[in-house]
């Protein structure tokens, strides 16, 4: 059984993966269920239980990537979070930017919460991730040829929360949550820098959030022989790979579209299609 575990090479590539994806518009929970497809990870498809916890150690390490780059914004978000209940004052900076980073995690943690079961039983197959890569793939190329009209100074309460609601929708495998919150982000006006930055900021307490509601089950003598360096290695590239991918990103598209990561979400999506067609793969996981 020891044999079977995700080794330590399997770990790397779905750290770098999860680490690459996460803050760029592709779908980083439909790619950790892709890469294993295709590689055939027999022990993450045969253990599911364990398939959440590894997914949920990857998650930590993006967090610790992104909050390491938005360092100076997380500090204003902690202090926002400390002066909130004492003397609400959204006038102040560090107050504004806490309290709208609440109210833009507020419906995925509704969502989340109500729909992990049905979300967990029925999404999350290689044929449905491969049709929503393709459609909100077309979604963003859409928005993205919104006029940019303004930056995230702009951002209030009824903006953030309906970039809010759509990041609920990336519960679902294969949308994409910065991709779908870029998108919501585009259409509310926000140019290409000001919506990948409020995704990534978004990012910070939805996936703190998540790692201690999935994770809160998870003991650590309950885990397989042999996974804790994997673990160590999946983590660890997830955190570096997910730092740069967010400087790149944001470097990026300054000075280009997102039309570039729309072309790879449709050459993902009909590569599935035609392995599933084919009869090379399965059409689930």
């Amino acid at each position: 059984m020891a044999r079977r575990v995700v080794n330590e090479l399997q770990a790397l590539i779905l750290g770098i993966v999860q680490g690459l994806t996460e803050p760029l518009p592709v779908s980083s929970s439909g790619h950790l269920i892709l890469v294993p497809w295709l590689g055939d990870f027999t022990y993450l498809r045969e253990n599911p239980d364990f398939n959440k916890t590894f997914d949920v150690a990857l998650h930590i390490g993006t967090l610790a990537g992104v909050i390491v780059y938005f360092w100076r914004e997380v500090q204003m978000m902690l202090r926002g979070l400390v002066r909130l209940p004492l003397r609400r004052d959204l006038t102040d900076v560090d107050q504004r930017l806490a309290a709208l980073m609440v109210i833009g995690t507020i419906p995925a943690v509704i969502v989340g919460g109500l729909g992990e079961d049905f979300i967990d039983s029925t999404l999350g197959e290689p044929w449905q991730i491969a049709i929503l890569l393709a459609v909100f793939g077309l979604v963003l190329a859409w928005a993205d040829r919104r006029p940019e009209r303004h930056g995230m100074e702009h951002v209030g309460p009824k903006q953030v929360l309906q970039v809010g609601l759509a990041q609920a929708l990336a519960l679902m495998p294969g949308v994409s949550r910065s991709g779908v919150t870029i998108t919501a982000g585009r259409l509310i006006g926000l140019d290409r820098d000001a919506a990948a930055r409020l995704a990534f900021l978004l990012l910070i307490p939805s996936t703190a959030g998540a790692i201690v509601f999935k994770g809160a089950g998870v003991a650590m003598d309950g885990l397989p022989p042999g996974v804790i360096g994997p673990m160590i290695v999946g983590i660890t590239a997830s955190a570096i790979s997910g730092y740069f991918a967010i400087a790149v990103l944001l470097r990026y598209v300054r000075t280009h579209s997102y039309d570039a990561f729309v072309v790879y979400r449709l050459i993902a999506a009909a590569v599935v299609v035609l392995l599933i067609v084919s009869g090379v793969r399965s059409a689930t996981f």
